[in-house]
């Protein structure tokens, strides 16, 4: 009797489970689009490489933080950066606490990943992301001193890398003690999870 009752629990709670997990796997295999005005990118994030970065990153983008920010960096050869600034270099604030650095989790910096950037501080990233539009080992994790535990990388790009390419062309300038600054506003129109 006993173990008729417990079939009976599990077969009414088994459908619960299965949906529940159904949902946990469909959360983390959404991407983020960035629609921009050069262009929209879409990015896949690593949760399970990168689990406190990638839900960082969705939670700005949920709260709509990114939201009519620019790409406000800009380095030929090297990433474009986003995630911190409005037209005329003007700060967007808050941002949530900064997070801890992932770096080590066996990902690189390659052409199209999606990183964090940070201070010097090795544990300072929050909202500000880069997207590597070459292979860049030299923001790879390495052991030893703090100086070398590298940025870490939390997605790709799966559609737009010509957008993104578009932008790393752009001409830049100075405004206000930050260099690389497109003269024309690169703008994260709108970011969503699709």
């Amino acid at each position: 009797m006993i173990k008729l009752i417990l079939m009976g629990a599990i077969l009414f709670f088994l459908p619960a489970t299965i949906s529940a997990a159904e949902k946990a796997a469909e959360a983390t295999h959404k991407t983020v689009v960035l629609e921009t005005s050069m262009g929209t990118i879409q990015i896949e994030l690593f949760d399970k490489e990168a689990p406190i970065t990638a839900a960082n990153f969705r939670q700005y983008v949920k709260e709509s933080f990114f939201n009519n920010l620019i790409f406000h960096r800009v380095i030929p050869g090297f990433m474009i950066q986003g995630g911190g600034f409005e037209s005329g270099m003007k700060q967007r604030n808050p941002t949530h606490p900064p997070i801890k650095n992932e770096a080590d989790n066996k990902l690189l910096n390659k052409r199209g990943t999606l990183s964090m950037a940070r201070t010097s501080d090795i544990n300072s990233a929050s909202s500000q992301f880069f997207i590597n539009v070459n292979d860049n080992t030299s923001l790879d994790h390495r052991p030893g001193p703090p100086s070398q535990f590298g940025y870490a990388v939390f997605g790709k790009v799966i559609s737009g890398m010509d957008v993104v390419d578009k932008i790393v062309t752009v001409p830049t300038t100075a405004v206000g003690g930050h260099r690389d600054v497109p003269v024309t506003s690169v703008v994260i129109l709108k970011a969503y999870e699709q």
